[in-house]
């Protein structure tokens, strides 16, 4: 036992410790939540072991600890940072994420994914800071507030919990693991594994029967329940783009093409809910093993698997209580979202995703898959911005509209405009709503899928104003405010109310 457990133990044998700013009475609800693996709080926080020097998820089924042995911790990180090593049993790193609404918090967790983005050669801490607009110092100072470590021991935790993983999913040679990890090199690798974990990397894989991944990779990323199957998968159905996606009553399975540091990786992937458990059960095709973290964190965006249904039905009330569970779905790719919604304004999903395939059809890159009709990527914002105008128009998308995808494609290739989880939300809307033909509804649109803003709102939509008859612009504005910061559940409600999903 390290001596940070053994300091650990000393200091917490009245009680389950209390994360920052939490009252006893919540630590007690946390020890209880433990005791009943309480799914809904997967995730949420960790707790470390003193008597056993192991850190688990609230989900462990593993015999549970006395209370005056247990600490908790708001992250991973945090409970790593103490000197706790991660249960084999629950595997931490199969913990959901969570949903930041403040404006501190969001930032910690844009800063936390602009960091998995970012390598040493890049500036690190003070490359990130200016990519968020603030200094590192403000920067460090809110990322301890809402991980409990310092942006370094955080990433460095992220990287050994992906490479536990992928040493435990797949069948990933010991230097492909780490290198896909985001470490330099098999040498550091080793050496952090070991001091962290006090194993060798290879030492994950004995008495374990090895996975089979001639048919691709499988894995399992968790949610908290409740979660609405039905209504995400027949959202996501109604606009699946045909070549690209297809989705039936059970399996959700897309063409992915993705560019990472200059290079283009491109396969499928297939992904269906357990019967059994809260998790997303994936498989992710070989080609694409070495953008499998990037891969992964996309579906977890997609199907809303960080969401707080919780949270989202406490602050919506009775909009959300005949729908407990509902999400908002995200986005595989910014870039592409974003062109679809362009291509929907002011007309219907049918006719949108038409217009979509003409574009696939046309432009998109042919990627072989082993599921009927799916075959073709979605095109990169590099080919877009290289089609004509005349192009486009062939394809039946009006002129007005050509320009808006032609300026949307060379605002993304010139990094002027990025549509990702990390970017600042009202600086992006701000800079869409700059580009000829996109206005509120889009950008607010755009925020709310493809940024993961869980308070974006779209108040001029006919779906949101039929939801709410009888009600002027400015009541919808008064009644949404009430909403915050789940305004985005609050419009899938609306249009769930009108069976429109």
């Amino acid at each position: 036992m390290t001596d940070h457990v053994k300091a650990a133990r000393r200091s917490h044998v009245t009680g389950v410790a209390s994360l920052t700013n939490v009252t006893s009475a919540e630590s007690a609800r946390f020890y209880e939540a433990l005791v009943s693996g309480d799914a809904r709080f997967d995730g949420r926080f960790f707790v470390g072991v003193s008597s056993t020097g192991i850190y688990c998820r609230p989900v462990c089924r593993a015999r549970k600890p006395r209370r005056d042995n247990c600490i908790c911790y708001a992250s991973a990180a945090a409970a790593e940072g103490a000197g706790f090593r991660p249960c084999l049993r629950c595997r931490p790193e199969l913990a959901p994420g969570s949903a930041p609404v403040d404006a501190s918090s969001r930032l910690a967790h844009r800063a936390a994914m602009a960091l998995q983005s970012i390598d040493e050669t890049d500036g690190g801490m003070n490359a990130v800071a200016a990519r968020l607009s603030v200094t590192s110092r403000h920067l460090r100072r809110v990322f301890a507030t809402e991980f409990g470590v310092s942006p370094v021991a955080f990433l460095q935790t992220q990287r050994l919990l992906t490479a536990k993983r992928l040493l435990t999913d797949t069948e990933m040679t010991v230097v492909g693991v780490a290198l896909t990890s985001g470490f330099s090199s098999l040498r550091r690798f080793n050496a952090v594994f070991r001091e962290r974990y006090r194993m060798n990397p290879s030492d994950m894989r004995k008495g374990r029967t090895p996975p089979n991944s001639t048919h691709g990779f499988r894995f399992a990323l968790a949610f908290r329940p409740p979660y609405d199957v039905t209504r995400m998968l027949a959202f996501l159905r109604l606009r699946a783009i045909p070549g690209v996606e297809s989705v039936d009553e059970t399996t959700y399975r897309r063409i992915v093409a993705l560019s990472v540091r200059g290079a283009r990786f491109q396969g499928w992937i297939s992904a269906r809910f357990s019967p059994s458990t809260p998790a997303l059960e994936v498989v992710v095709s070989p080609s694409l093993v070495g953008v499998l973290p990037q891969v992964l964190a996309r579906l977890s965006h997609l199907f809303d698997l960080g969401g707080q249904p919780a949270e989202v039905s406490e602050g919506l009330g009775a909009l959300a209580e005949p729908r407990p569970g509902l999400r908002v779905p995200g986005a595989m790719n910014g870039f592409e979202l974003a062109v679809r919604a362009v291509l929907g304004q002011q007309i219907t999903v049918k006719a949108a995703r038409t217009l979509a395939w003409r574009i696939v059809e046309a432009f998109g890159d042919r990627v072989p898959s082993p599921f009927e009709g799916l075959d073709k990527a979605f095109p990169a914002p590099e080919q877009i911005a290289q089609v004509t105008s005349a192009e486009l128009g062939a394809l039946g998308i009006l002129r007005t509209r050509s320009a808006t995808l032609q300026a949307l494609a060379r605002g993304v290739v010139d990094q002027s405009l990025r549509l990702e989880a990390d970017v600042d939300v009202e600086e992006t809307i701000q800079a869409l709503m700059r580009l000829p033909g996109i206005g509120e509804w889009t950008a607010q649109y755009i925020a709310m899928r493809a940024l993961a803003w869980p308070d974006a709102f779209l108040r001029t939509d006919h779906g949101v104003r039929m939801a709410l008859p009888g009600l002027e612009a400015s009541k919808i504005k008064a009644r949404a405010d009430a909403w915050r910061p789940w305004r985005s559940y609050a419009v899938m409600h609306l249009w769930a109310s009108l069976e429109k999903i």
